[in-house]
């Protein structure tokens, strides 16, 4: 099975209280290291304004995770991150094998 890397953005609504909010993310991380990858890194960029509104908020909670896995797929977590209330939007793509290695994320080899 060949190991592939993801970076996912979650935006939790500006009105969600941070306890929720990092349990939003916390979750997606446990789902994620159910499957058998991992989360090497979590990056909280805070509070930031959108370049236009989004449900009439003008600003979201922004997080970043770099997820290392081997599942083919990572559907339960973005089924999740769809059918959560709190999250505004999110983003899940795979990051190229370059890039992954100028990371660390990935050995040369792959």
């Amino acid at each position: 099975m060949v190991t592939r890397v993801y970076e996912l953005m979650i935006i939790i609504d500006q009105d969600v209280d941070d306890v929720v909010g990092k349990g939003i993310i916390n979750k997606a991380k446990e789902m994620i290291e159910a499957e058998g990858g991992t989360v090497p890194t979590v990056d909280h960029w805070g509070r930031r304004r959108f370049a236009y509104q989004i449900n009439h908020k003008s600003e979201g909670v922004y997080s970043v995770l770099e997820i290392v896995t081997q599942a083919p797929n990572l559907d339960e977590v973005d089924r999740f991150l769809r059918l959560a209330d709190e999250v505004v939007r999110h983003k899940l793509f795979r990051l190229p094998d370059s890039e992954a290695t100028k990371r660390g994320l990935l050995t040369p080899a792959g």
